[in-house]
């Protein structure tokens, strides 16, 4: 009988330019498009863990079964949160099966958890953006008010792409928004009034929508 590894949310050691993986992703479409580009590592008893960037950054991926099954998902994302040695970025697989339920992980994540969510179409395009994640790991550490200052710093475009996904806000708005209200915590408080001035009235209340309504 196989013998269960124990399950640790604690730091794992990455070599540098290498991804650690939880065994359970060996032989994935999503590991195959990573090979050749970085090392991966795979290690059991990763749990609630799938992939560690670096020693202290993680991410949780949710796939497309995953949302549709329920809010199973809920369990591992607090678990993460709670961990005072992780920092924790959601890659959610968005698609035309699982977007019907995308709307309340995001709430879920991003409002309740304060944690980065970035939703992809396909492993395909999550390996891309974990290259990028690992890539930003290795740069020096930036001094750039974007960065949340809430445990470990959150990878800049990584909170600009959560940002980014509040309806009305887009590209070209995230990064003002992240001017004027530096965090997910700032920008949730933030009154119709103090984001008129930065988005329009239409959008400041589209945004204030997305952080007042009932999820």
């Amino acid at each position: 009988m196989a013998r269960n590894a124990p399950e640790r949310t604690g730091p794992v050691h990455v070599p540098f330019g290498h991804i650690v993986a939880n065994e359970k992703w060996r032989g994935s479409q999503l590991v195959q498009e990573m090979q050749g580009k970085i090392t991966v590592v795979f290690e059991d008893g990763l749990t609630p863990v799938d992939f560690y960037v670096s020693s202290r950054s993680c991410i949780v991926y949710v796939t497309e079964a995953d949302l549709v099954a329920g809010n199973g998902y809920r369990k591992r994302l607090v678990r993460v949160r709670n961990s005072s040695n992780l920092q924790g970025i959601v890659i959610v697989e968005k698609t035309r099966m699982s977007e019907q339920y995308f709307s309340a992980i995001q709430k879920f994540t991003v409002l309740d958890l304060g944690m980065v969510l970035l939703p992809v179409a396909s492993q395909m395009e999550a390996s891309g953006l974990i290259i990028q994640l690992v890539q930003e790991q290795t740069k020096e550490p930036s001094k750039n008010p974007f960065l949340s200052k809430k445990r470990t710093l959150i990878p800049e475009f990584s909170l600009l792409r959560t940002v980014q996904q509040i309806p009305g806000v887009g590209k070209v708005k995230a990064p003002l928004l992240l001017q004027k209200f530096p965090s997910i915590q700032r920008l949730s408080n933030a009154s119709v009034g103090e984001l008129e001035p930065v988005v329009g009235q239409a959008v400041a209340q589209h945004i204030r929508a997305f952080f007042t309504q009932p999820r």
